[in-house]
């Protein structure tokens, strides 16, 4: 829906009388077409408000500064709006010292950052029977970095990836 469909203004307003409202106007009820001249003479719209109102309520105001500061309010309303992202970061059941430090080290940054992580361990043909090891290397992660973040979902085997979720912790 266009945001100029969600007001009727000026000759869209299709109704007999209208409460009217708004700044340097005498509130109260009048045929639309004072309504009309008083906006008119004013140099701005008359946009209804309340449709389902008895009569309907109208305001005068100027509608496109109106809508123009509508949408800069739902901007700053979605810029402060907190994005997630989820980072991943894949480990064989059979991974190494160094190898487990260095994806442990790209772990802390994502953490830093304010990203989720998302830490699996994938088993590849017969290594399945290594899944206890792969739990093993996860907690250890989750041990690790618990001074960083903290652990959203266990370590869990789906298929053929145990996967386990660690959120930042909110810094103060």
């Amino acid at each position: 829906m266009n945001q100029e469909d969600q007001h009727k203004i000026n000759s869209k307003i299709r109704v007999e009388k209208v409460r009217l409202v708004g700044d340097n106007v005498e509130v109260g009820v009048y045929t639309t077409k004072e309504a009309l001249a008083m906006a008119d003479e004013q140099g701005l719209d008359l946009v209804e408000i309340s449709p389902k109102a008895d009569p309907p309520v109208c305001k005068v105001m100027d509608y496109k500064k109106f809508l123009y500061e509508q949408k800069k309010r739902e901007k700053v309303l979605k810029a402060k709006a907190s994005k997630v992202v989820v980072k991943e970061i894949r480990f064989g059941p059979q991974t190494d010292d160094h190898d487990y430090e260095f994806k442990k080290k790209h772990a802390e940054k994502f953490l830093q950052e304010g990203a989720k992580l998302k830490a699996f361990v994938f088993f590849k043909g017969r290594s399945i029977v290594f899944k206890e090891q792969g739990q093993i290397l996860l907690l250890r992660l989750a041990q690790d970095l618990e001074d960083l973040g903290k652990v959203e979902q266990m370590p869990k085997l789906e298929g053929k990836r145990m996967t386990m979720f660690i959120s930042p912790k909110k810094s103060k």
